[in-house]
């Protein structure tokens, strides 16, 4: 019987489940690894509840299950049962990680970090990476004993850390929006020459958003202002169609997000670091609406691109259709500020992270 031989490479281990926003990341940097290295392996941690389980191998690479251990933010039973629930998984990782032969652990926080950190403490190196303008509580124990660390943007909480922005897919970092435009707009049923506003709230949707922007449908219209809208695939929106009209298209879910990209001339949505870091990257004007629960690093996240010029931010309890009505459709009605702001937003944007925390990774290997 004969076959491929086996990868001969290093093995990188990642660890970023739970939310998109730390999972993406993860499989960015998977990606630029097996780019500079085609005889490596990656291997992700991960979670069932997690998003990975349906994201990590459908991107093509193996996923190895530990228990979750979530962080209290506040004094609960779960609390007094941390300890034990970090002892468990410590020891489900180390197995993990002994079985697959491990030479790196690429940690990304979320739930999945904290037992990864512990497992490879004085047995492998560590390397930490933060997205968000606040770091979380896992990554900070990361940074006491990693390698190297790097974040998104400075004054993440994390000492020393080399400021590289978020590892993004290279269908985003390389995409060029102008000529996917007129197919973008066909693929979703969009007006052509309208100026179109993307909405969306996150993998699952935002109530919030949903009910502010869907209401407005015929005030897009009689503007001659176009809308994508993805409202979740567990909720769902009514909206107002106006005859010859340019239409509001809503959808539950956007699987080409690259297209959705290249469709829009602005977008309306959370700031998740990754969000905000894709829209920087591709250089649309921006919305923002940060989730209101959290230790506000959401807002903090869109900072940056608020201070440029290329953001607007409105928090969630003052995003209403009145709200909605008298500043987004305005706007999506001046081409001269759009512009500004696509300018002043691409200048914020970095799209070389994935490639410098992979080569970090594997100069840490060689060490």
């Amino acid at each position: 019987m004969t076959g491929h031989p086996a990868p001969s490479g290093p093995c990188v281990v990642v660890a970023g489940g739970g939310t998109a926003g730390h999972i993406e990341p993860a499989l960015a940097l998977a990606d630029a690894v097996m780019r500079l290295r085609p005889d490596a392996r990656v291997v992700a941690l991960g979670t069932e509840r997690g998003l990975e389980s349906k994201i990590v191998p459908a991107r093509g690479y193996p996923l190895e299950l530990i228990p979750p251990v979530p962080m209290p933010r506040k004094p609960t039973l779960d609390l007094l049962k941390l300890p034990l629930n970090v002892r468990g998984a410590v020891k489900q990782t180390r197995e993990v990680l002994e079985r697959v032969g491990a030479d790196v652990v690429v940690g990304f926080g979320g739930y999945v970090a904290l037992p990864a950190y512990l497992a490879a403490r004085g047995r492998i190196p560590i390397v930490v990476h933060e997205a968000n303008a606040k770091a979380g509580l896992a990554n900070k124990v990361g940074a006491k004993f990693a390698e190297h660390v790097a974040a998104a943007v400075p004054d993440s909480g994390l000492s020393d850390a080399q400021i590289i922005g978020i590892p993004l897919r290279q269908s985003i970092t390389s995409l060029n929006r102008a000529a996917l435009r007129d197919e973008a707009r066909r693929f979703f049923g969009l007006d052509p020459h309208a100026p179109v506003l993307l909405v969306f709230g996150g993998s699952q949707g935002a109530r919030s958003i949903n009910e502010a922007v869907a209401p407005v449908a015929a005030e897009f219209a009689r503007a001659g202002v176009g809308v994508l809208h993805a409202y979740g695939p567990k909720n769902t929106i009514a909206v107002q169609q106006v005859p010859g009209r340019p239409p509001y298209v809503p959808v539950p879910y956007l699987e080409r997000m690259d297209l959705a990209y290249a469709a829009a001339d602005a977008v309306l949505c959370r700031s998740g670091a990754m969000t905000v870091a894709e829209v920087s990257a591709v250089g649309l004007p921006a919305v923002f609406v940060p989730l209101p629960i959290g230790n506000g690093e959401q807002a903090l996240n869109a900072g940056p691109v608020v201070s440029a010029g290329g953001g607007i931010l409105v928090p969630d309890e003052e995003l209403t259709p009145q709200k909605v009505a008298s500043l987004v459709v305005p706007l999506m009605a001046d081409r001269n500020r759009l512009a500004q702001m696509s300018a002043a937003t691409l200048g914020t944007g970095r799209r070389e992270a994935d490639e410098i925390l992979a080569r970090t990774v594997l100069d840490v290997i060689k060490k």
